[in-house]
């Protein structure tokens, strides 16, 4: 990456006032095993975080502005957004994908693997941390009639631009790069193979991420993307590319997101005749009767559920109040079955 003018980079009096006396300001363009690439005004910057930083846990993704001293980041600025998700396998430990975000692009592909409860499980996550998603559906020329799958998309993606693109043929392609105005930051998600590096080459207008050649049954190629990285696009527009996700856990959910992501679901239920129903045996239960119709599918009222299991789980493990009452919660009913069994 050239020298950069910061203003390209989104830098801000907001962020210039959090900025400490005496360090330079940079934003992380990339991530790496043993640091960081970190784009100033005086040029890119290979950085780590030092040992005491490292010691007090703090977080560095692409997309942070951070203050660095030579080579060392001494700070990382107040962050604006930031999409977190459990890091994948069996830990317990949080992976931020991408900082300072305005756009979230959920990215899959047209065709028999499109999944809509992942793409629901990425718009908890998106709403979440403070980005706007909006959902590409991208390989529009290997199929026929793309409609019912975007019908499909749009009806669990409540109120969320649905864009249909083909970065082989440009088809859609202008006007999802329209979205990216001068300044703003956007971030392509998405599983592998989707075309999320395709896409990005097609903005650039050369090549900036290399794809696997294209194979038979793949009409734009498979990623070979490793890690993250962002890059500034001619005419302006930031966008941080991402290696294919095979799994997407939660981490920090809050109400407001699952309210955001299943506004269909939140609506019906304020419709209920009591205010705390639980959508399970009460009378009048919109929900239940939205069920009976039709109108609502299991499978969406089931991604409801399992998702707020999820975000229970997770306020469990970060609240002791709450692991208090999910233990007694526990208890009560392990007396509840020996009490049964007494009886019998």
């Amino acid at each position: 990456m050239p020298v950069l003018d910061l203003g390209a980079l989104g830098w801000s009096a907001e962020l210039a006032d959090n900025l400490e006396p005496g360090l330079e300001p940079g934003r992380v363009t990339a991530a790496h095993r043993g640091g960081f690439d970190v784009a100033t005004a005086h040029g890119n910057v290979r950085a780590r975080l030092p040992g005491r930083l490292l010691y007090e846990g703090v977080d560095v993704a692409v997309g942070d502005w951070v203050g660095v001293a030579g080579a060392a980041i001494s700070s990382v600025l107040p962050r604006r957004s930031a999409i977190v998700r459990k890091s994948a396998g069996l830990t317990s430990t949080s992976q931020t994908l991408a900082a300072n975000v305005d756009v979230a692009f959920v990215v899959s592909s047209l065709g028999p693997d499109l999944e809509p409860r992942r793409i629901e499980r990425y718009l908890v996550t998106i709403w979440e941390s403070g980005a706007t998603p909006e959902i590409v559906l991208t390989k529009a020329d290997r199929v026929d009639d793309p409609w019912p799958m975007v019908a499909t998309v749009e009806a669990v993606a409540i109120g969320v631009p649905v864009h249909v693109v083909s970065a082989l043929s440009g088809d859609g392609c202008d006007a999802l790069r329209a979205r990216l105005a001068g300044g703003s930051t956007a971030v392509l998600l998405g599983s592998s193979g989707v075309g999320k590096s395709t896409l990005l080459n097609r903005f650039a207008g050369r090549e900036l991420m290399a794809v696997k050649e294209t194979r038979a049954d793949d009409d734009e190629g498979r990623h070979t993307t490793t890690h993250r990285e962002l890059f500034v696009l001619p005419g302006g527009g930031i966008v941080i590319d991402t290696p294919g996700l095979r799994e997407l856990q939660l981490w920090d959910g809050g109400a407001g997101a699952v309210e955001a992501a299943f506004a269909d679901i939140e609506e019906l239920a304020l419709e209920c005749r009591f205010g705390d129903c639980s959508h399970n045996t009460e009378p009048g239960c919109a929900v239940k009767e939205a069920l009976h119709s039709g109108e609502l599918s299991h499978e969406r009222h089931r991604s409801w559920l399992k998702l707020q299991r999820e975000l229970r789980a997770i306020a469990i493990r970060t609240d002791a109040r709450l692991r208090r009452e999910e233990r007694r919660k526990w208890q009560l009913r392990a007396k509840e079955a020996q009490a049964r069994t007494r009886r019998r």
